[in-house]
């Protein structure tokens, strides 16, 4: 973002010059870019790696992205999750077939972590934990703090042995939890601020995850965790966690998956997702007499 705010000026070109040196010292045999944007493509440029895969100019994110890279890999019709593509991308340079693979990953904390998650656990009341994420970066992927709000209530009177975790990134994203968590009432309780490994000690051991397209929800869904995740602006068909314990609420606007990072009916596109839409998905994962 700063190179983009002064790309000409001094420091720029030094810290530029800088990345190039380190990504070129590290004489990679391929580079593969599975983000598809000017950013990635950058990188990818930058690294002086002579085999640089990536997508056709069809589904890039930024057509300039095309430029940076020399080996390009079509996409099956298949491929429509964006899961998909990244595993087409790489697993073509190698003719392989992805489907079918066993896939499966984990996010590998620490003994502290895993300590620090069972320490948080055994201060809390018995029962069933929901961890809430209401921050992410695109104001087109926020929802509203009444829907927040009336969401934890509804929580709250559904499951009254549940606790509800609000966990944050941010000083803006912890003042609008602080406040949210206020307004249900003794169930909602604010997390400190962790780094992610620590979060996902956190995130094995809960019963729900709810947020938007964020990086929480995806987090949650690769080490198991079931999630409810809702989309405006983005495709949760294309970007959502895939998968019987996972719950997608589309926004039902004739514009919804636009892809803006702006818009001037954000506040109107945030109201179309409504407390009963999201609860809806939560029950169906997490009935109510279990």
């Amino acid at each position: 973002k700063q190179w983009k705010k002064s790309p000409f000026s001094r420091e720029t070109i030094r810290d530029i010059l800088n990345v190039r040196s380190r990504l070129v010292s590290a004489n990679y045999d391929l580079v593969f870019d599975i983000q598809g944007n000017i950013k990635s493509g950058m990188v990818a440029r930058l690294s002086g790696c002579p085999v640089r895969v990536g997508f056709e100019w069809l589904v890039t994110q930024e057509r300039m992205n095309t430029l940076f890279t020399n080996r390009k890999v079509p996409l099956h019709p298949s491929d429509q999750h964006v899961t998909d593509q990244y595993l087409r991308v790489v697993s073509a340079w190698f003719g392989k077939e992805y489907r079918g693979e066993p896939l499966a990953t984990d996010i590998v904390g620490s003994a502290e972590d895993t300590a620090w998650a069972e320490t948080l656990l055994s201060a809390l009341p018995k029962g069933r934990l929901f961890l809430l994420h209401t921050g992410t970066t695109w104001q087109t992927k926020f929802w509203h703090d009444q829907g927040w709000i009336d969401l934890g209530k509804q929580l709250s009177s559904v499951y009254p042995d549940a606790t509800l975790l609000f966990s944050w990134g941010n000083d803006d994203e912890r003042n609008t939890v602080e406040r949210i968590a206020k307004a249900i009432g003794n169930a909602a309780v604010v997390l400190e601020r962790v780094p992610l490994v620590r979060l996902a000690a956190l995130l094995k051991k809960v019963t729900l995850v709810i947020g938007g397209d964020t990086g929480v929800v995806h987090l949650a869904a690769a080490v198991g965790a079931a999630t409810v995740s809702y989309y405006r602006s983005s495709d949760g068909l294309r970007s959502g966690p895939r998968g019987d314990n996972h719950w997608i609420v589309q926004t039902p606007l004739p514009c919804a998956r636009c892809f803006k990072t702006s818009c001037e009916q954000d506040q109107e596109c945030r109201q179309s997702i409504t407390c009963e839409m999201v609860l809806a998905g939560v029950r169906q994962l997490v009935p109510d007499g279990t």
